[in-house]
């Protein structure tokens, strides 16, 4: 039997509804950052293992396991007599599409240019118009105005996948822009399309929560996992919500720059230990 389909535009979507520290988001990121490093496969138990180090209950396991096999991101596939969850090519293809974003994040600079998405859908489309506005926002737009989005040009090919996905074409004009004009400032501009309060917010807890990792002593490869699972699994939303804004257009308290560097510095110290822990772990089951 063939594994639905990911829309992946509808993935991102399910990534920022399955809220950070959650069973489904966990296993999400444990996936998108371990089982791919192990060839796409991994056991049930030791599945089950990693996110029980993780805090996550066996029952959530299952239920998490269950949603993401009725989303196509996981298929069953015994090997050597084991069970075990095998990733799917789409979902493969969702991870790498979202890898650039999450583990390098970009900043516009001043003159970039810009992408602008003007769409008149009729009433009788409404749904269709919702999930629209609803995936731009989650890809870093903003809005203009009613049936005017703005991003990035370096977003341009998201957005048109999204279009695309929606099969609104019909209704969609897309511009690409290199000067604004605007009343008042680009910054106050930039205060109405986005909502950077609470894209702040967002920043500023990530920075709150996790500080504290990159001055850590004697970080164990253990360690390491459990520190930089939960961080990953609360950062990996931030650089879809945030289009990187030059910082021109930006508070001068911005916190973004701050979260942009905790991050580097985690991964820079933990991803690597922390995969050699999981390689290791699932080695000695495996040989017991």
């Amino acid at each position: 039997m063939n594994s639905p389909r990911i829309d992946p535009a509808g993935a991102v979507l399910d990534d920022i509804d399955s809220r950070p520290g959650s069973a489904t988001s966990l296993a999400r990121t444990v996936l998108g950052a371990y089982v791919r490093d192990l060839g796409g496969w991994i056991a049930i138990a030791d599945f089950g293992a990693l996110l029980a180090g993780l805090g996550v209950p066996e029952q959530s396991t299952r239920t998490a396991v269950a949603r993401l096999k009725s989303k196509g991101v996981l298929d069953a596939e015994t090997r050597d007599g084991r069970n075990g969850y095998r990733l799917t090519a789409a979902a493969e293809a969702m991870y790498s599409r979202g890898d650039p974003r999450i583990f390098g994040f970009r900043q516009m600079a001043d003159g970039d240019a810009w992408h602008l998405i003007s769409f008149g859908i009729p009433e009788s489309q409404r749904p269709a118009r919702h999930q629209l506005r609803r995936r731009l926002s989650s890809i870093g737009c903003g809005t203009v105005s009613a049936g005017l989005w703005i991003c990035p040009e370096y977003l341009a090919a998201e957005a048109s996948a999204i279009v695309s996905a929606l099969g609104l074409g019909a209704y969609v004009t897309s511009f690409r822009a290199t000067d604004l004009s605007v009343p008042g400032t680009l910054r106050e501009a930039a205060t109405q399309w986005w909502d950077l309060p609470a894209l702040a917010g967002r920043h500023r807890a990530f920075l709150d929560r996790h500080r504290g990792i990159v001055t850590l002593e004697n970080l164990t490869d253990r360690k390491a996992f459990d520190l930089f699972v939960p961080l990953l699994d609360e950062w990996r939303i931030i650089p879809y919500l945030d289009p990187g804004l030059p910082a021109t257009m930006l508070p001068a308290d911005w916190p973004g720059p701050a979260s942009v560097r905790l991050f580097a510095d985690a991964q820079q110290r933990c991803l690597e230990p922390s995969r050699r822990w999981v390689r290791s772990s699932i080695a000695r089951t495996m040989a017991g």
